[in-house]
């Protein structure tokens, strides 16, 4: 992927969130020095499965393993995730026909935040000592998902579709558990300094999509209508993976389907990935009344683009 031809307007809206970059450098080792508790880390609401019969039999004990087991298995895919858009970057540094571009310096920035978050992260992992087995954790699993990462970061358009679809998840379930009473103090503080830098890289994508848009291959845009949504629902799907059910004596993958179907979870799927559709209308990449099918599912929306009943 090289650098999109310098837009003016844009190149200004860059060089302000590399400003802002520089001066509001956290380093979480210095700024996040608590710890979590011992016990449960999510209030009940939160848990994937409290609208299911099964939750109502569940042992305090249980209630608690659960949402650390919830948490590290949302940490987990977030680590690896992260590292999927450095790798993404990386390749855009590397291919950059001028290295003095804004964005690329930006590119920089948001590397480097990205590994400040992965390193609170493993600690988040280090303290929630989760036994969790994720099922798809398997050989030919890994070797079909390391050949999708690479055909993925090689198409720009669906590349920045899906950092938006791997910021914007995160950030509600975030501002949603920060926001809880109930929620550890530790893990709450951890969610708003994340929050806080995210919002700089959503900014950045919504920046950026158009200027690649513009520029990509038939395949790639092709990619963007059909295959995102459907990467991005597994996302979504996969952040708590059926093994960390199985951690509490319930069946796996018959609990995680019903986790995932439950009105609550659709309802949070839905407002996640909804400004990711919005952002699409605003790159043009999308208008309303064309809205394909795959994106309406995943979002709850008509081809107009509006909520619809579940």
């Amino acid at each position: 992927m090289t650098t999109a031809t310098a837009i003016k307007p844009t190149d200004e809206r860059v060089e302000r969130l590399n400003a802002v970059s520089t001066r509001r450098y956290i380093d979480p080792d210095e700024a996040l020095t608590g710890v979590l508790g011992d016990g449960q880390v999510l209030a009940d609401e939160l848990l994937s499965i409290s609208e299911l019969d099964v939750f109502a039999t569940l042992t305090r004990d249980q209630k608690i393993k659960l949402s650390r087991e919830e948490i590290a298995s949302i940490t987990n895919e977030g680590i690896r995730f992260e590292a999927v858009l450095e790798a993404g970057f990386a390749l855009q540094v590397v291919y950059a026909d001028d290295l003095t571009d804004p964005r690329i310096t930006y590119l920089l920035h948001e590397m480097g935040e990205e590994t400040r978050h992965q390193r609170v992260f493993v600690r988040l992992l280090q303290q929630l000592q989760a036994t969790a087995k994720n099922p798809l954790d398997r050989p030919i699993v890994r070797f079909v998902q390391r050949r999708a990462i690479r055909r993925i970061i090689s198409k720009p358009a669906l590349f920045y579709t899906l950092v938006l679809g791997g910021e914007e998840i995160p950030d509600l379930l975030q501002k949603v558990a920060s926001e809880h009473p109930d929620t550890d103090p530790f893990l709450a503080d951890v969610n708003r300094y994340h929050r806080q830098e995210e919002a700089r890289h959503l900014a950045f994508a919504r920046l950026m999509l158009p200027e690649v848009w513009q520029k990509t291959s038939l395949t790639d845009r092709l990619a963007v209508r059909f295959v995102a949504p459907l990467i991005i629902g597994g996302m979504f799907d996969m952040l708590i993976h059926p093994g960390v059910y199985e951690t509490i004596g319930l069946p796996g993958w018959e609990t995680w389907k019903a986790a995932n179907r439950s009105p609550r979870r659709v309802a949070l799927r839905q407002e996640a990935t909804r400004p990711i559709l919005r952002a699409l209308f605003d790159a043009k990449v999308l208008t309303p009344g064309g809205v394909p099918k795959p994106w309406r599912r995943l979002c709850g929306v008509d081809a107009q683009g509006q909520p619809v009943a579940a």
